[in-house]
C-alpha cells in the first residue's frame, strides 16, 4: 500500500478542532448515560431478581465490560489508522461506537426476554468499547498533527473537553427525562431511559458530518514511505513508554469512572439522595470538568504536560481518602463538594494528555501506541476499580475504597515522572 507524501489542503484549525471535539464528546456522552443507567436503572431493568449489592456488582461488570474489548479496538483500528490514515478510522469508529449506543436503547428488559436481556446489553456494551478503543487516540491525533508545536496543548484541549461535555449533556438529559416522566415511574422505567440512548443517534450524524470534511492530518501524509512492519510490531521499540503512558491516565480513569459510575449509585443506594440531586450535580461537575481540561490543557504550553499533571495527581492522592466520608455525611453540599472535587482532580490530569501521549510516539504507529496506553489504562484503571469497589466496601468499609484509589493516582503519578517532557517536539520528526 502506499501513501500519498502531497500535503492535502489544510483546514481551518477551528474546523480540526471541531471534528475533534464532536467525536470524544459523544464518546464520552455515550460512555457517561451508559454508567449513570448502569448506576440507577439496569440493577432493576436488567436484574431484578437479585440483591441490592450482587444488582449493582452485576451492573458495574457490564459497565466495565467495555474496557476488556478496547483495547482489542486500540489495537484493530491503530493497526489501519496508522497505516490507512486517521480520518478514514476515525469515521469508522465513530459509526460502530454510535450504532451499539442506540441498540442499548432499543434492549428489552429482563421481565420480557429474561436472561437474554442482559446478554444482549453485555454484547453491545463489547462492541461499544472495542470501538471506542480506536475513538479517542484518533480525535488527540488529529488536533496533534494539525496544530502547531507551541499551542498543541491548547488545541488538545478540544479533545479532552469531550469529557465534561459529554457528562453534561448525559446528565441534562437524563435530568429532564427524570423531571418530566419521573424515576420512580413505570414509564421511566420501561422505556424513559432509553432516550439518552437514542438521542445518540442525532449526535453520531452531527459528528459525521463534521469529521468528513476535514482532511487526512499533513503530518501522515507527509510520511515518505509505510514501513513493512505492522504498528503494533513496531511499537515494541517503545514499550518502556507505552507502559509508562498507561500508567499516568489510570489515575484519571479511576477518579473519573468512580465518580460517574459508583459514586453515584453509593450516594443513591446507600447514603439515600435522589436521582434529580445526583443528576444536577452530575451536571455541574461536567462543567467543572471542562473547565479544568481546559486550564490544564493550556497551562502544559507554558508549564510543560509533566509538571501539570503530576500536580494534579499530587492532590488526588490525600483527596481519595475523603470523597465517601463527604458523600457518607448525607449534606447535599458536602455531596456536591467530593463530586465537583473529584472530577476536578481528574480533569486537571487529564487535559494535556491529548497532546502528552501523542508527542511521545513516533508517527508510524502514534495512532496505535496512544490507543493502546490509553485503553489498558483504561481496563486497569477504569473497570478493577468500579467493579472492585462494592464487594471492598462491603468488606471492609469505603476506607478501602479510598485506599484504593489513591494507590492508583499514586502509580500515576510515578508513572508520568519518569516519563520524557514533550513540549514543543517536532511531530515530523519522528
Amino acid at each position: 500500500m502506499t501513501v500519498l507524501a502531497t500535503e492535502p489542503q489544510r483546514p481551518s484549525m477551528k474546523r480540526v478542532a471541531m471534528a475533534s471535539f464532536v467525536g470524544s464528546a459523544i464518546e464520552y456522552y455515550d460512555f457517561y448515560i451508559y454508567g449513570t443507567a448502569a448506576a440507577l436503572v439496569f440493577p432493576r431493568v436488567f436484574f431484578p431478581h437479585l440483591g441490592t449489592t450482587m444488582a449493582t456488582v452485576a451492573s458495574m461488570a457490564t459497565f466495565a465490560a467495555a474496557f476488556l474489548s478496547r483495547p482489542i479496538g486500540a489495537a484493530f483500528f491503530g493497526h489501519f489508522g496508522d497505516r490507512m490514515g486517521r480520518k478514514s478510522t476515525l469515521i469508522a469508529t465513530l459509526s460502530i461506537m454510535g450504532l451499539s449506543t442506540v441498540m442499548v436503547g432499543l434492549v428489552p428488559g429482563a421481565a420480557t426476554i429474561g436472561v437474554a436481556a442482559p446478554l444482549i446489553l453485555l454484547t453491545l456494551r463489547l462492541i461499544q468499547g472495542f470501538a471506542v478503543g480506536g475513538e479517542w487516540a484518533g480525535a488527540a491525533l488529529l488536533s496533534a498533527e494539525y496544530a502547531p508545536a507551541e499551542s498543541r496543548g491548547r488545541y488538545g484541549m478540544f479533545t479532552q473537553m469531550g469529557v465534561g461535555s459529554g457528562l453534561v449533556m448525559s446528565s441534562l438529559l437524563f435530568l429532564i427525562v427524570n423531571q418530566t416522566i419521573g424515576e420512580a415511574s413505570t414509564a421511566f422505567m420501561g422505556w424513559g431511559w432509553r432516550i439518552p440512548f437514542l438521542f445518540s443517534a442525532v449526535l453520531i450524524a452531527i459528528a459525521l458530518y463534521v469529521r468528513c470534511n476535514v482532511a487526512e492530518t499533513p503530518v501522515f501524509a507527509a510520511q515518505t514511505r509505510v514501513a513493512s512492519v505492522t504498528p503494533l510490531a513496531a511499537l515494541f521499540s517503545q514499550r518502556r513508554e507505552v507502559v509508562l503512558a498507561a500508567g499516568a491516565m489510570i489515575g484519571f480513569f479511576t477518579l473519573g469512572y468512580m465518580a460517574n459510575a459508583y459514586f453515584m449509585g453509593y450516594a443513591h443506594t446507600h447514603v439515600g439522595f435522589s436521582p434529580d440531586l445526583i443528576l444536577a450535580v452530575g451536571l455541574l461537575g461536567g462543567v467543572v470538568v471542562v473547565v479544568f481540561n481546559a486550564l490544564s490543557s493550556v497551562l502544559s504550553d507554558t508549564f510543560g504536560r509533566r509538571r501539570v499533571i503530576m500536580a494534579a495527581l499530587a492532590v488526588g492522592v490525600p483527596w481519595a481518602f475523603v470523597v465517601l466520608p463527604l458523600i457518607d455525611t448525607g449534606n447535599a453540599a458536602l455531596f456536591t463538594l467530593a463530586m465537583t472535587g473529584t472530577y476536578a482532580v481528574a480533569a486537571g490530569s487529564y487535559g494535556p494528555m491529548a497532546a502528552f501521549i501523542p508527542e511521545i510516539f513516533g508517527t508510524r504507529y502514534r495512532y496505535t501506541g496512544a490507543g493502546v496506553s490509553l485503553n489498558v489504562a483504561g481496563l486497569v484503571g477504569g473497570a478493577v476499580p468500579t467493579i472492585a469497589a462494592a464487594p471492598l466496601q462491603a468488606s471492609w468499609g469505603v476506607g478501602s475504597i479510598g485506599l484504593m484509589m489513591a494507590a492508583v493516582v499514586l502509580i500515576s503519578l510515578v508513572c508520568t515522572a519518569r516519563l520524557p517532557e514533550t513540549k514543543g517536539v517536532a511531530l515530523q520528526e519522528q
